[in-house]
């Protein structure tokens, strides 16, 4: 079997808000946007995948057409381990983390799902198999920055069902405003989307500690300051969590060795895609170290990470971000249904996206 082809497709798919549009990077979001790769084969066999698309995906797109598609043609989806060497090692120059990874995330999970495909069983199963049909999601609201905005989002998600709630705010009275809208008995975790330095990371967790929070989410910039990750979870008093922004396993390694973590959270579509993720795991499990995957996404990398999660001997919490869609390509398997998101049970991730939808919300720039 042989790879004859690698096609992008960049989907924009509009919002539905009640109220205040929530805020992506400073900026008041209306669509969510994501990078779909397929990988076709001689075998009429087609996988898919995700490359971090949100807003760099011009950058990865790019890196995936120009540098990475061109490689894969005529290669062996089936030897995954060693194509995507070969892969790492021929765009190394163009970073170690950042788009370049972010575009072998996406071939490596549509060879992940050729995979499960040719098997005729769903990757979970691949991967070590799950005792559970589902896994319990947190509802991941996107930042408001007025508690009114952010309370009717709790009052929501937890009308539907969710029993796990993180917000992306940074301001105590914000944040302390949460608390009171989840109740005591609901875990709350806060994303802070790495705004401090060491010093106000500290402060702000001396402020907050009395919350009683799951745990406090990137708190430190830059994000690869690992010392100073270090140094907030030696003396915050909370939990702390990253790893969305790790480009490797090696480097999780090294934030373990550090203790700089509670809880790790990579990223499928940025750190090298299923291979990649399985080895943090498995690092995590020797160092100790809880793992909650970053998974923001709608397609391949919210299913890969599922799948992935499923097949661990201890049950991981599912990130959902927490908005809805009039239409999106991969229909309801992406959606949780009170408070848990199904394992899905189809050959390799599990689903495809419609065609018709694919075509009406695909962008082309």
């Amino acid at each position: 079997m042989k790879i004859t082809a690698v096609t992008t497709f960049v989907v924009r798919m509009p919002l539905l808000i009640a109220g205040d549009a929530p805020m992506i990077g400073g900026q008041a979001r209306t669509a969510m946007e994501t990078l779909l790769v397929r990988a076709d084969t001689d075998a009429g066999i087609s996988g898919w995948g995700e490359g971090f698309g949100h807003r760099v995906w011009p950058a990865t797109r790019i890196v995936l057409e120009r540098m990475i598609a061109p490689l894969c043609i005529g290669r062996d989806p089936t030897a995954i381990a060693a194509l995507m060497l070969d892969l790492a090692r021929a765009v190394h120059g163009a970073g170690r983390n950042g788009p370049a990874v972010y575009a072998l995330s996406a071939i490596d999970i549509a060879l992940w799902d050729i995979a499960g495909k040719i098997a005729n069983r769903p990757l979970y199963q691949l991967l070590g198999g799950s005792p559970r049909a589902d896994l319990p999601a947190y509802a991941s609201l996107l930042r408001y920055g007025k508690a009114a905005a952010m309370e009717a989002r709790i009052a929501e998600a937890l009308a539907r069902g969710y029993q796990l709630i993180k917000i992306h705010e940074i301001e105590p009275g914000i944040i302390r405003a949460a608390r009171r809208a989840v109740g005591d008995n609901i875990p709350l975790m806060v994303d802070c989307n790495c705004p401090w330095t060491v010093a106000r990371a500290l402060a702000a967790c001396r402020e907050l500690r009395e919350l009683n929070l799951e745990w406090i989410e990137e708190p430190v910039w830059p994000p690869e300051d690992h010392a100073g990750l270090a140094r907030v979870r030696a003396g915050g008093g909370i939990a702390v969590a990253g790893g969305e922004n790790v480009g490797s396993a090696n480097e999780f390694h090294r934030l373990f060795e550090r203790g700089a973590l509670d809880v790790a959270q990579p990223s499928v579509t940025k750190i090298g895609g299923v291979t990649e993720l399985n080895k943090v795991f498995a690092l995590a499990e020797a160092h100790g170290v809880r793992v909650v995957p970053h998974s923001a996404y709608f397609g391949p990398g919210l299913l890969a990470s599922i799948h992935a999660s499923a097949a661990q001997a201890q049950e991981i919490w599912i990130e959902r971000f927490y908005c809805d869609f009039n239409e999106n390509p991969f229909g309801d398997v992406i959606n949780p249904v009170h408070g848990r998101i199904a394992i899905p049970q189809g050959p390799g991730l599990g689903a495809d996206p419609d065609p018709l939808l694919l075509k009406k919300l695909a962008i082309d720039h």
